[in-house]
């Protein structure tokens, strides 16, 4: 047993957040959430940017029309891949930072045709997209509190998540290649796999990131939160056309 103080324990080495002092845990969680906030902001600015500048969200636009937003979707898990090891690697915070900023410019980049659609499906409007957004973070929020108040971990989930990962990029596939209308049920599944998602990350925010990992656990929070307004976004498109 030592007797050393808290931070002389500490200082020299890195811990994951669960075993730290109350103190750099408490530091720890809010360097991650001040940087997803920046990410989530980012991507506002930049999705809006790309959506009123015609050079870029024409171009976009007129690849999911003429049926190559599959190789898009390949390309953007090629990027976040490459920007998940970036922000996640031990290499030097400039190159993690990198990887942050490079996965919300390709979120913004990406999510540019779905918002084209939902603007001109609310007839020009964005009440759609803030309706979307405010569900969104709803939830988001819900669950953070419940993984936050009760302190569980849930990377007992980290199985039946990546079941449940590949076999949506299989429909994805499956729909791109035949034409398949995944509808309103497959929508519905992956918000139900991406809350599974957010409780996972959160969970590993206080037990599975070290102290020095806050930029990989933001981007990982940002990639289950941006997924989920992108289906959530779906799901409000596909309810009003009903009504």
């Amino acid at each position: 047993m030592s007797y050393a103080p808290d931070h002389e324990i500490y200082r020299d080495r890195d811990v994951f957040a669960i075993d730290a002092i109350a103190s750099e845990r408490a530091a720890f969680i809010r360097r991650t959430y001040a940087h997803l906030f920046a990410a989530v902001c980012a991507f506002a600015c930049l999705a809006g940017f790309f959506l009123n500048t015609p050079a870029i969200a024409n171009p976009m636009f007129n690849l999911l029309a003429s049926g190559q937003w599959f190789w898009i979707i390949i390309g953007f898990m090629a990027v976040s891949w490459i920007a998940s090891w970036m922000a996640a690697s031990g290499a030097s915070p400039s190159v993690q930072y990198a990887g942050l900023i490079l996965y919300t410019v390709a979120e913004a980049v990406f999510f540019v045709p779905l918002l084209m659609i939902a603007q001109r499906f609310a007839g020009g409007g964005s009440e759609i997209i803030l309706q979307a957004g405010a569900i969104t973070l709803i939830i988001f929020g819900g669950l953070t509190a419940v993984v936050m108040f009760s302190g569980a971990d849930f990377s007992f989930l980290r199985t039946a998540l990546w079941v449940g990962m590949f076999a949506t990029l299989g429909l994805i596939v499956v729909a791109a290649f035949t034409g398949l209308n995944l509808g309103l049920w497959f929508v519905v599944g992956v918000i139900v796999l991406m809350a599974g998602y957010i409780l996972y990350d959160t969970s590993n925010v206080l037990h599975h990131y070290r102290t020095d990992q806050h930029v990989a656990a933001a981007l990982a929070l940002f990639a289950s939160l941006a997924t989920l307004f992108w289906y959530v976004l779906r799901l409000v498109m596909i309810l009003n056309s009903r009504d």
